[in-house]
């Protein structure tokens, strides 16, 4: 009994950190915080909407390079994280688009400590893309 009290109380302090709630994607050329994302969980897969769009001139933009339903749609309320499934300690398998040019990446999300995330797009091999560090939205 005085076992599982413990081994409770201890699983509170060192679960891991969520990947879901509000995150600020940062430019990884300019350092400019450009929007929040709203990370969630949906039938096991996450998912990722732009909530807000930060800069002024990015205020009412449509994604005028998307594909299929998505094209001429407001960049604010667009879901650019698709489909990612949990592997480990990171989310992978799914698909980042990019609203700039229309493109969809492969895509994985893995957690710095708790309040930096990397957010790594790629075409193929991981090792052929880039990554982005988002901040936790506080």
């Amino acid at each position: 009994m005085i076992l599982s009290f413990y081994y409770v109380l201890i699983s509170i302090f060192i679960q891991t950190p969520s990947f879901e709630g509000k995150w600020v994607s940062v430019d990884d050329e300019t350092g400019l915080e450009k929007s929040i994302i709203n990370l969630y969980v949906e039938n096991e897969k996450l998912y990722g909407r732009i909530e807000t769009l930060l800069l002024p001139e990015d205020k009412g933009k449509l994604c005028l390079n998307c594909q299929g339903s998505e094209l001429n749609t407001p960049i604010e309320g667009l879901v650019i994280l698709k489909g990612l499934t949990k592997e480990g300690e990171e989310w992978t398998d799914g698909t980042i688009l990019d609203p700039a040019n229309g493109k969809e990446y492969d895509c994985t999300l893995s957690l710095n400590g708790s309040s930096e995330l990397n957010v790594r797009g790629f075409i193929g091999f991981s090792f052929l893309g880039r990554t982005q560090k988002w901040k936790r939205f506080k």
